[in-house]
């Protein structure tokens, strides 16, 4: 026996039990959870927007026709009336940053890259100075060895 994978109107879980020879039947097995419909803020204020307008008979209607229940209108209009729904509809993420803000950004970040470039260059005129230091020992240390006659020719140079 096999088991294959298919999405297909009507399969929730979009398993099917495959037998040998047999036809390809739907797994009785039922999802674990079900899930609600989720709403968006603008379809929730559209709909209490049109409600609202509506007469008494029409207001049915709209539930009917939107496939909804009452309940949903009060908390909707609660969420309304609270001011959480026109909270929901402004976009989501950051808000858009002020140009100051950006300014003050890479001014810190040119700031930050010139410190470590002036720590670069302090290291290597640091470096530069011993190099000069020690070339100016050794240059002394073989001057003092020219001078003594007992020193034998260094044969390398």
């Amino acid at each position: 026996m096999s088991v294959g994978v298919t999405v297909g109107r009507g399969l929730l879980g979009g398993r099917v039990v495959e037998s040998e020879g047999r036809k390809r039947q739907p797994d009785p097995e039922v999802s674990v959870k079900a899930r609600g419909r989720v709403f968006s803020s603008g379809y929730k204020l559209r709909i209490l927007a049109e409600y609202d307008a509506a007469s008494a008979g029409e207001k049915s209607a709209i539930l009917r026709w939107e496939r909804l229940y009452s309940a949903h209108i009060v908390e909707w209009c609660r969420g309304r009336d609270a001011g959480a729904l026109a909270e929901l509809s402004k976009p989501k993420g950051r808000p858009p940053t002020d140009d100051r803000d950006r300014e003050l950004e890479a001014l810190r970040a040119r700031t930050e890259r010139l410190e470590k470039e002036l720590t670069k260059a302090q290291f290597v005129i640091d470096m530069q100075g011993k190099v000069a230091a020690l070339s100016e020992t050794l240059s002394e240390s073989v001057a003092v060895d020219n001078d003594d006659p007992n020193s034998r020719p260094n044969s390398s140079r």
